[in-house]
């Protein structure tokens, strides 16, 4: 049997992950394979040095398993993550790292500026998010406004059994959407309960169709 080469490995490996979680593999001094997910991207690129503060080099610190939450210091987005060395002979070389998206921190309110001042709107009630003109705005039930978090930093705030990443720039409380029509080359357009229409993107389609479910 031919060798098989560490490229089609680590894409294998990374297929057997769930698509909420990122992969990121390191030798001592660098990554050398990085998957990112639909929920959590930390831009991390092949070649990019291990940087001190992330799990991955505490675990090739430590040579031992490190399972923490990491806050947005560091990349930019808070994350939760699990990294283990990898050890042959006793000699380290490298780690595999899992990151999973942080999880809410117990705010149930998304606080929007409106032209009078400021509104918590109760997550259940946020129908989407969309990000615009280098804000995003939010759409509740009954008002709507504008938040200075990005739709990346919205997505580890909200809570993710029912928010769900369907475009670049739209996110969607499922239990708002009315129905879901078929749109062109592979993507979908929903029909939201306040009367809005919300696009989803292709590269978000199989992602979205497998959330849901159909």
């Amino acid at each position: 049997m031919e060798a098989i080469t560490l490229g089609s490995l680590l894409n294998v490996i990374g297929e057997l992950f769930s698509d909420e979680i990122s992969i990121a593999v390191a030798d001592t001094r660098e990554y050398i394979y990085y998957r990112p997910s639909k929920r959590i991207d930390l831009k991390i690129s092949a070649g990019d040095p291990v940087r001190e503060g992330t799990i991955a080099y505490k675990a090739l610190m430590t040579r031992q398993k490190v399972s923490e939450f990491i806050n947005r210091d560091v990349f930019g987005v808070p994350y939760h993550g699990m990294a283990v060395p990898l050890l042959h002979g006793g000699q380290l070389e490298g780690c595999v790292t899992a990151i999973y998206p942080a999880l809410t921190d117990g705010k149930a309110v998304v606080t929007v500026k409106t032209g009078d001042g400021w509104m918590p709107i109760p997550f259940s009630q946020v129908v989407y998010l969309e990000a615009k003109d280098k804000k995003t705005s939010v759409y509740g039930e009954k008002v709507a406004g504008t938040h200075r978090y990005s739709l990346q930093e919205f997505e580890y705030l909200l809570p993710k059994d029912f928010f769900i990443r369907c475009h670049r720039s739209f996110i969607v409380n499922v239990n708002h959407i009315q129905e879901i029509y078929p749109d062109t080359h592979s993507t979908f357009l929903l029909s939201m309960d306040n009367g809005d229409r919300v696009p989803v993107s292709q590269s978000y389609s199989s992602y979205f169709r497998r959330l849901l479910g159909f």
